[in-house]
């Protein structure tokens, strides 16, 4: 291997101050994270300051700033320091009661309200010391490589067609239905195709450019189009503009049922037809053996049956 000795000197220990330290920007702000005394983080810099060939932090005014070649240090040190806690964790067998370790889960946010919150308690109770990051679905759509580096652990939504190079399981299944106003015409006398597609629909932002949700990725496959007037990248906000408008919001009757008890609204049947929504959990290949992420799994997957528990 190139650099052998220098590869040497390098231990799990050194990472992790180096990481630390990088994203803290302070030698004391990192002793007090690592639970190290001051001199012992210094003791640490220097070290790494030697191997790096590099002073790593400089200072910019009051504060510390990292160099170019430390910022380039962030993302790998990261990747170790994950690596490392699946690989030893595993290697222990994975105890809820004590585990540490940090879970990143990305979700849609069209899904049931509550079902972030349920998963979220569940794994605090049952996992207290681990650590939980919820991620939206990136905009760049690359959860595919988020989830191959290690940056996610699960990735939780829907699709007409998932992916076919990632594991998948099946969550839930929902029926399509539509949200309108209390006082839509359509809630009092129904509508067709025709006026059902003419009417002023509201849809969320695309999650990049191009992108289709599955809800009109189905009526181009019928060669047909809404009237998209509004949108939005909140989804729990829509709900509340279509009890004020005549918008038409189409999702699933889960996500519906939840604001149908507060809001002046209706749930109707679209007049045109559409397969159930069914959402999916997804991971890589990189963690599918994992201890821990197959508990991580089995807990999103109670989750998701919780919902259908509560709406009974």
């Amino acid at each position: 291997m190139r650099d052998q000795g220098l590869f040497d000197k390098i231990d799990l220990h050194l990472i992790r101050v180096l990481h630390t330290v990088l994203t803290e920007r302070s030698v004391s702000r990192a002793a007090l994270k690592l639970g190290m005394y001051q001199p012992q983080v210094s003791a640490a810099l220097k070290r790494l300051r030697e191997l790096a060939g590099d002073p790593l932090l400089v200072r910019s005014g009051a504060t510390m700033v990292p160099t170019d070649a430390a910022l380039r240090m962030i993302d790998p040190s990261a990747s170790i320091l994950r690596a490392a806690e699946v690989l030893f964790s595993d290697a222990r067998g994975f105890d809820p009661r004590t585990a540490e370790q940090t879970f990143r889960v990305a979700a849609s946010d069209y899904l049931d309200p509550h079902f972030l919150p349920g998963l979220v308690a569940d794994l605090k109770r049952e996992a207290p010391r681990t650590r939980v990051e919820i991620h939206p679905l990136s905009s760049d759509g690359h959860y595919a490589d988020r989830l191959a580096q290690g940056e996610l652990d699960v990735v939780v939504g829907n699709w007409l067609q998932p992916p076919g190079d990632l594991h998948r399981g099946e969550l839930f299944t929902d029926e399509v239905v539509c949200l309108v106003a209390a006082d839509h015409p359509a809630a009092r006398r129904g509508w067709n195709a025709d006026e059902w597609l003419a009417a002023e629909h509201v849809a969320p932002t695309p999650l990049h450019p191009g992108a289709r949700g599955v809800i009109d990725e189905h009526l181009e496959s019928q060669g047909l189009a809404r009237n998209i007037t509004a949108r939005c990248a909140h989804f729990s906000l829509i709900p509340a503009m279509v009890a004020s408008t005549l918008l038409v919001l189409t999702t699933g009757r889960l996500f519906c049922e939840r604001y149908a008890a507060h809001l002046r609204v209706a749930i109707l049947k679209p007049p045109v037809d559409f397969p159930p929504l069914t959402y999916y959990q997804l991971w890589h290949e990189r963690s599918h053996g994992s201890a821990a992420a197959r508990w991580l799994r089995g807990r999103v997957k109670a989750a998701a049956g919780a919902l259908r528990t509560s709406q009974a």
